[in-house]
């Protein structure tokens, strides 16, 4: 039988093991499974330029991975807002650099490592704001009431 003295021991033993196995579950980053995953992935890591840098701009690149999540070739920018100017251009082109930068290697699933190895994404990142949307005149829904 465990004595009184020694229960509180065996107590915090258990609270130490659960608190180990909570740690290493929580370093271990979350795998991507899902090509929902990896646009979600590269988007918590977007850090657009303070607007005191440049204007807001969208921006779009082309990019792959191998099977581990890094980056294969180089990735390509493909599209930029046409209003921007040069500086706009430079300042963005520098975050989406970062942006893959602080995201690689992405976590894959063996699965999904397998599945886009070598396959080009295209990454929009957008910062305008989009105008809203006009809204539609229906005159000849308007009930008239005689």
């Amino acid at each position: 039988m465990i004595s009184a003295r020694r229960k509180p021991s065996v107590w915090f033993a258990a609270v130490l093991l659960w608190l180990a196995s909570g740690a290493h579950a929580s370093a271990q980053p979350q795998q991507l499974d899902t090509i929902k995953d990896i646009f979600a992935k590269l988007y918590s890591c977007w850090r657009p330029p303070p607007a005191s840098r440049a204007n807001p701009m969208d921006i779009t690149v082309i990019v792959s991975f191998n099977r581990e999540g890094a980056i294969l070739g180089q990735p390509r920018i493909t599209y930029e807002s046409a209003n921007a100017g040069d500086n706009d251009r430079i300042a963005y082109r520098i975050a989406v650099m970062e942006t893959l930068q602080r995201c690689t290697p992405l976590p894959f699933t063996e699965g999904l490592g397998g599945a886009v190895a070598g396959r080009p994404f295209a990454v929009p990142f957008r910062t305008r704001k989009r105008p809203p949307k006009p809204e539609e005149k229906r005159a000849w829904l308007i009930q008239k009431i005689l």
